[in-house]
This record gives structure tokens, C-alpha cells and sequence, in this order.
């Protein structure tokens, strides 16, 4: 069930029975090779199938995320961490203010994090909110210890098909030592294509692999934020 479909009726029928919620956050940013927007598409089909699944109601999702890091790259589109935090923030405020109370936060971009004021919110009780980094949630560093990959940006870990924008170069590209960025540098010119190394791609049944533990990791997480 997505915010697109339906009305303000639905929404508040829907909030008669459950006040879950699930957001999604990324960033729209350079990931070498592959979409613009991997950082979003990523988590929002991780929400869609949870959403599917859990029949949990799904917000659109929030596209520009802390990604100063990659402003030399165009079509890189960055916020301030004051900014990303004060626009999410007002979002789970102004749901909380209808009757939700259990966030799901799917976020898909290292550069953001929880922030301090919804930590507050959940600390005083306020709501019920779950961060999950899907790159660094339990299901993927399990998948990667089992078949000795090792997932960084804009490699094979985040190539998957529905993010695939054009045909990924073979191989391997060697990682990438950030130490070597001097002051006045810019990180296009340190990383070159933008993947900070390792496969650029696997076989796409071993993405899907990891989306479905992903997917199911993080139904478990949406089952746990129901209302007692």
C-alpha cells in the first residue's frame, strides 16, 4: 500500500487497524557505473516488497540525502545533515500528529543517520522508530562472509538489475585509498569512475539472493514495530 494510491479516507481507515508506517531515505548521488538514484531505488523496493508482504502502509520516498561528499560529480544533488535532519524530522512529526506511531526507516545512504530528535521521540517513548542500513544490516554481512565478497560503493553491491543503467565494465577495479585526498582535491578526481573498487558485478541470482534476506530481514522488523 503506497501513499500514491490511495486517499486521506484510506489513510484513515487504515489507521483504525495499524499505525505503522514504513519511509524510505537515500540520496541522489554518483554510483560510478549504475543509476543516479541507486541509493533510493534500493531501499524503496526493499519498502515495496515489505509493504506487500506485511500489508504496511509505504510514504513516498525522501530522494536527496547527505552526499557532500560527491559534488564535483554532476547530477549529484546534496543536503546539509541540519537540512536532512529537519525535513525528516518534520515528516515523522506531522504523521505522528495523524495517529502513527511505528516507523520503519528503510535508508539506503551512508551519508544519513537517525536523527537526534526522532532518537528522542523513540527514547521518550514518543514512537516506535527502527533505522536500517540495509548494507550493513545482518543479512548482508552474512551474505558477504558466505560467499567472500565485500560490498562498498557503487561495486557489485549495489549493482543490482533495477538500478542497472548501462553495461558495467568486467572485472575488478583496485579499492580505492581515500588517504590519498589532499586538501583542495576533489573526490572525482581521487576516484575516477566513482566505485570505490572491488567487482563491479556477480551473477545477478546471487543479487537477488541478497535481496530477498534483505527483504525478509526487514519484514521482521516491520512484524516488530505492531502496536502491542
Amino acid at each position: 500500500m503506497q501513499l500514491q494510491d490511495l486517499n486521506w479516507m484510506d489513510v484513515d481507515r487504515y489507521l483504525n487497524t495499524d499505525d505503522r508506517i514504513i519511509l524510505v531515505t537515500g540520496a541522489t548521488e554518483q554510483h560510478a557505473y549504475l543509476s543516479l538514484l541507486t541509493d533510493v531505488l534500493i531501499p524503496l523496493r526493499i519498502a515495496q516488497a515489505v509493504a506487500e508482504r506485511e500489508q504496511v502502509l509505504i510514504a513516498p520516498p525522501l530522494n536527496f540525502g547527505v552526499s557532500t561528499l560527491f559534488a564535483a560529480f554532476p547530477g549529484t544533488i546534496a543536503l546539509s545533515k541540519q537540512v536532512f535532519d529537519s525535513v525528516l524530522t518534520e515528516i515523522v512529526q506531522s504523521l505522528l500528529y495523524q495517529g502513527f506511531g511505528g516507523f520503519l526507516i528503510i535508508n539506503g545512504h551512508g551519508g544519513n543517520s537517525l536523527p537526534s530528535q526522532l532518537e528522542d521521540l523513540r527514547m521518550e517513548g514518543h514512537a516506535r522508530i527502527t533505522w536500517y542500513d540495509w548494507w550493513i544490516s545482518e543479512a548482508s554481512r552474512a551474505f558477504q562472509a558466505e560467499h567472500g565478497l565485500l560490498l562498498d560503493h557503487a561495486n557489485w553491491g549495489e549493482n543490482f538489475p533495477f538500478n542497472r543503467v548501462v553495461d558495467v565494465p568486467d572485472g575488478e577495479k583496485l579499492p580505492v585509498n581515500l588517504g590519498y585526498l589532499e586538501a583542495g582535491q576533489t573526490m572525482r578526481a581521487v576516484l575516477g569512475d566513482g566505485s570505490f573498487g572491488g567487482l563491479y558485478q556477480v551473477d545477478d541470482a546471487l543479487m537477488w539472493e541478497l535481496y530477498e534476506r534483505l527483504v525478509s530481514e526487514a519484514a521482521e522488523l516491520a512484524r516488530a514495530l505492531r502496536q502491542p
